[in-house]
């Protein structure tokens, strides 16, 4: 009857453990069962199959460590997206910087320039109005024969024309061909005037007022040999200070004028032109002053 009682005993001790390791539900925290207190069984604990010990709380520890790595990754993605924006920004505080440099160098590059052209107004400004002094009286022209001419000037030069190393010059203000130019200023005792230096012919250019096309005869022809150019007084050209394309006898050009207009890049040294020696221009006359006795 105990040996029956037994044997019962142990197969309901398997079968209730095998059980609680199928269903995952109870876990055994002794190493040894007293299976006569709880079904009767005096046999050797060895016989009794034990499962594998499940530790305590560990639920809450892995909710805790998964929101710890969460939090990580946010600070981590956070500290990305701050570094790419500060470089962004930097980047860009860079650029306006050298924009801003840029612009500041090309406004004084434009300050300048105009300070430059406003200096270059008022020496026109001073020309003007030294030029409407000169021109204020009317001009008187004497009728006197061609073959007639007035005596050198000795000292200093009249009144309305300008001294400038030992020459006296005479800016018309009335237009008359080259020929008539010519004989106006051999009856005031000079002639057409005759440029010989780069300084003489900058000082008549700033004598001269600028206009759409002020052109003013000077001493020079190839009337008599054309592409020989000659001054008045029989001396042949050197040189010269004639624009791009010129001397270009268009029509039958023979005569030189200089030209002044509006267009302040136009220079002193590239004014000369050809023309038609009947057209009517302004002129420009020049005589030698000689020592007074």
């Amino acid at each position: 009857m105990e040996t029956t009682t037994t044997t019962t005993g142990s197969k309901v001790c398997e079968g209730m453990y095998s059980k609680l390791i199928d269903d995952e539900a109870a876990y055994v925290d002794a190493a040894y069962v007293d299976s006569n207190e709880d079904v009767g069984y005096s046999g050797p604990v060895s016989s009794v199959r034990l499962a594998p010990p499940r530790p305590r709380g560990s639920g809450p520890y892995r909710l805790a460590t998964l929101c710890l790595a969460m939090l990580c990754a946010v600070l981590v993605i956070s500290l990305i997206a701050v570094t790419l924006r500060y470089r962004s920004m930097s980047t860009a505080q860079e650029s306006d910087g050298t924009e801003a440099q840029v612009q500041r160098q090309k406004q004084e590059a434009n300050l300048t320039a105009l300070t430059s052209l406003v200096r270059q107004l008022q020496q026109e400004k001073t020309n003007l109005l030294g030029v409407k002094c000169a021109t204020k009286a009317p001009e008187v022209i004497k009728t006197v024969p061609v073959t007639s001419t007035a005596p050198p000037t000795t000292g200093v030069c009249p009144d309305r024309w300008q001294l400038y190393n030992g020459s006296c010059y005479f800016i018309s203000s009335t237009k008359r061909d080259w020929q008539g130019s010519q004989n106006y200023c051999k009856e005031k005792g000079g002639h057409l005037a005759i440029i010989h230096s780069a300084e003489e012919q900058s000082f008549l250019w700033d004598l001269l007022p600028r206009g759409h096309w002020n052109a003013y005869w000077f001493g020079i022809t190839d009337s008599h040999t054309e592409d020989t150019w000659k001054w008045v007084d029989g001396t042949p050209l050197v040189g010269g200070f004639w624009d791009d394309g010129e001397p270009n006898n268009h029509i039958d050009e023979d005569c030189g004028y200089i030209v002044k207009t509006r267009k302040l890049e136009r220079v002193a040294v590239k004014s000369w032109y050809d023309s038609v020696c009947d057209l009517s221009f302004f002129f420009i006359c020049e005589k030698e002053i000689v020592a007074a006795e």
